[in-house]
């Protein structure tokens, strides 16, 4: 699906796979490697960088909206901190990381206006783990009341693929 673009405003990306912020400013020549998940990986200058698929507007692709409501308590909502969670998709196969039983545990803390995130990869050694880890940040964040995203990533216990709701291992053929 190689397509080149020109942005139409500064873009945030992160690196692939360190995962480390670039900004893509506007009038920049890109190319569209591959979209999965809502995101697109892109090549700029010679880089492979991850756009999300939020600020896909700046590409002229139809950016992914994510529309939370401020409950007007000053509190961070859990529900919309997974809801968040489960618009993130694994970069290699299109299922979110909740569906997938990626994300382990969410802590609030209502005071520092900040999210801990305990998660884990699919195996211990995934090269996308940094990209995978500033979704999750980037995508959290957005939830109102959020100040701060600390996402620890943990490997105990291991993934296994029966940690994936009934709905992804039928999704990825691994349900018999």
């Amino acid at each position: 699906m190689q397509k080149m673009v020109v942005t139409n405003r500064a873009c945030p990306a992160r690196r692939v796979p360190s995962g480390e912020p670039v900004s893509i400013p506007e009038g920049q020549f890109i190319t569209i490697n591959q979209s999965l998940g809502g995101n697109y990986t892109v090549t700029w200058q010679g880089n492979m960088l991850r756009i999300d698929g939020t600020d896909a507007e700046a590409i002229g692709q139809q950016p992914e909206v994510l529309d939370f409501e401020d409950l007007g308590t000053g509190q961070i909502s859990e529900d919309q901190v997974w809801q968040a969670l489960d618009t993130i998709y694994d970069p290699e196969i299109p299922i979110s990381l909740v569906s997938l039983g990626l994300v382990y545990k969410v802590t609030l803390d209502q005071e520092a206006k900040s999210v801990l995130i305990d998660m884990t990869l699919t195996a211990p050694g995934c090269g996308m783990g940094p990209v995978l880890v500033g979704d999750v940040k980037y995508r959290v964040a957005k939830v109102p009341n959020v100040d701060s995203v600390k996402v620890d990533l943990v490997f105990d216990p291991p993934w296994s693929r029966e940690m994936m709701s009934e709905e992804a291992q039928l999704e990825a053929g691994l349900f018999f």
